[in-house]
């Protein structure tokens, strides 16, 4: 691992401050995944700023949604009682994302900016543009089992690999930046970005910009929501296709639905194309299917991960059943 000094910041005001005088610098939250890519070699930055300092409450506000702070620990989100009631998908979420030591270590705001977990990503023997751009994918004729099946490009085939932005893209989720050039606000959904010619970029941060809050909007049909994750194993392992919903049902008819896919894409996925075939439909598991078959139209399966286009659909279809049958 590269020497590195390390610095605590207070607050947001505080870090930003301390990269501007540490060069090469990275934001430190809970480190379980920005350590193991140090030790990796994949990352090697000259200063790592402590932010764990940075605001760490749960808020409820009065008009029904939730202010998190980035370095609430992710067991203390899925926990807490609020989201548990108001965004239950979340916590369900978080809990089927790691194991229990992981998530005691890890920050809302870390969460959100892990890197992908791809094989070849992690294997300097192997070629991949995003670790060092410009040197091909190893994964587009590898094995690629575990790896995009949607939005993904000639560059880069690799998944993000959260539960929680899953989740919280389902809910709406508004991230709130702070950086050298001020603060502004942006949709999760908008946070991260499909791989293109640049894979290595994640996100549209910019430099020295820093996660200091997420919020949850005002979602009263949110409380009628559930998170299913199919995984290799039941215990701590990263998703083959994940679905997070949320439906507003009235006399058996969808009036609005939230949809978004996990493990399928280089970002998290917002199913938009299903749930507008969903919005007027009769809730029944015929629109469901045809509704996933509207988001699954435009998958591309490489040469190991084609019964991940079957296995989305079907995970769609039954997280709704769930939805449903937790209304009941």
């Amino acid at each position: 691992m590269t020497p590195f000094t390390y610095a605590r910041a207070e607050d947001a005001a505080g870090a930003i401050a301390l990269t501007g005088a540490h060069a090469d610098s990275r934001y430190l939250g809970g480190g379980t995944n920005l350590i193991d890519l140090m030790r990796e070699g994949i990352e090697a930055p000259a200063a790592l700023i402590d932010v764990t300092g940075l605001p760490s409450g749960i808020e409820p506000r009065d008009d029904g949604g939730v202010w998190i702070g980035a370095a609430v620990k992710n067991t203390t989100l899925a926990a807490d009682r609020t989201i548990r009631t108001r965004y239950p998908a979340l916590s369900r979420a978080i809990l089927a994302g790691a194991s229990g030591q992981i998530r005691n270590m890890a920050t809302v705001g870390g969460n959100i900016l892990q890197r992908t977990r791809c094989t070849y990503f992690y294997d300097d023997a192997a070629r991949c543009n995003k670790r060092a751009p410009g040197t091909g994918c190893d994964a587009i004729g590898g094995f690629n089992r575990i790896h995009a099946i949607l939005g993904a490009s000639p560059a880069c085939v690799a998944t993000h690999p959260s539960d929680m932005c899953v989740a919280m893209l389902a809910l709406d989720a508004i991230v709130h930046l702070d950086g050298p050039m001020g603060a502004r606000s942006i949709p999760l959904a908008d946070l991260h970005r499909l791989p293109g010619d640049t894979p290595e970029i994640d996100t549209v941060l910019r430099p020295n910009e820093l996660i200091a809050a997420v919020e949850l909007p005002a979602l009263p049909f949110a409380a009628r929501s559930a998170y299913r994750k199919v995984r290799d194993r039941a215990s701590y392992a990263f998703a083959l296709v994940s679905v997070a919903a949320a439906l507003d049902v009235d006399g058996g008819t969808i009036r609005d639905v939230r949809l978004a896919l996990g493990g399928v894409a280089h970002r998290p996925w917002r199913a938009a194309k299903a749930e507008a075939a969903l919005r007027g439909r009769p809730a029944t598991e015929a629109s469901f299917r045809a509704a996933a078959e509207a988001e699954l139209a435009d998958a591309a399966a490489l040469r190991d991960n084609g019964f991940k286009i079957e296995l989305a659909k079907r995970t769609i279809v039954a997280t709704l059943g769930d939805v449903m049958e937790a209304g009941a």
